[in-house]
């Protein structure tokens, strides 16, 4: 029997983090054809354009592999979702924060990251799903969520991770309570929070760090985090705190739970961000893990 030829679908976010991955394309493409893959490469122009690239030639192809920030990567991984692809997926990670690819261990060299993929060394990981959207490591509402996809290409290219604070100093007016009710695994919250996250990951925008025992990316279970509102400047004090000591499961202000099965009433007008990409207004939101979708390639081989 002709053995089967290996493809890979390479697509390009030319303009992610500091565009530092335009002068290693050649290269990139090189590693996988040494490494036995035909390449298809196609080169993104606008959001949202790899995840139909993904939904229309992902699956003609043995692996799919994207270049590109956490959300390129959700792009990609939406549209294999979407399709119900059983490829597995690589991640040459060049973005400004590149959470995604801390969390499992995935190198932020580029070359490196390449190599590691052809190694061919896999992970099975769980990805969430938000309504009918999906998202790879983060679902989040309130409090500096948005900024991934607010802040300007070119200035998060000039200035990376400080691109993200001078947004967020600029526009710290806007941050206000809202009132939320939420059922972890039918246990029902409601109070006023700054901020919410249901995650699958240790680090969250880069802001808070999970301890790393507690997060397993296959357990069927999400970490959520819930920041109260603060009714005193004693109080906003005591988050800012913790969160810069980074002693989270001490401060009697922000939440940590375990959940699988999360239902969620929205406020009006409220949008989630979904691993840093807008989710759109939803008033009622079930978010469940689809486990072990995702098998990913080039994880703990820094």
């Amino acid at each position: 029997m002709e053995k089967q030829e290996k493809t890979v679908l390479l697509i390009v976010n030319p303009v992610a983090g500091k565009k530092t991955i335009q002068p290693h394309i050649g290269q990139i493409v090189r590693i996988f054809m040494d490494a036995g893959y035909l390449v298809t490469s196609m080169v993104t122009a606008q959001r949202g354009e790899a995840t139909e690239l993904v939904k229309r030639y992902g699956r003609n192809h043995s692996l799919i592999v994207c270049t590109g920030g956490d959300g390129t990567f959700h792009e990609v991984l939406r549209g294999a979702a979407e399709e119900r692809l059983n490829v597995p997926l690589g991640y040459i990670p060049c973005g400004t924060t590149n959470d995604f690819a801390h969390s499992y261990g995935l190198s932020t060299d580029i070359l490196t990251a390449a190599r590691n993929i052809v190694s061919g060394q896999s992970r099975r990981c769980d990805i969430g799903r938000y309504g009918e959207q999906y998202f790879s490591y983060l679902a989040s509402f309130g409090a500096f969520t948005w900024m991934g996809y607010t802040t300007d290409q070119s200035l998060k290219n000039k200035l990376g991770y400080t691109a993200y604070v001078l947004e967020g100093v600029r526009d710290l007016p806007k941050v206000r309570p809202i009132h939320m009710k939420i059922a972890l695994d039918g246990v029902p919250y409601e109070d006023d929070y700054l901020f919410g996250a249901v995650a699958n990951t240790a680090s969250i925008a880069g802001i808070i760090e999970l301890p790393k025992a507690m997060v397993d990316p296959c357990d069927g279970k999400f970490e959520v985090v819930l920041i109260k509102a603060p009714k005193t400047i004693f109080e906003l004090e005591l988050i800012a705190r913790s969160l810069r000591t980074q002693e989270i499961a001490s401060c009697p202000l922000i939440e940590l739970h375990q959940a699988q099965d999360i239902w969620v009433d929205n406020p009006p007008e409220l949008n989630w961000s979904l691993d840093g990409e807008s989710s759109g207004i939803h008033k009622t939101v079930h978010i469940t893990p689809v486990q072990g979708f995702l098998n990913l390639l080039g994880c703990n081989q820094d």
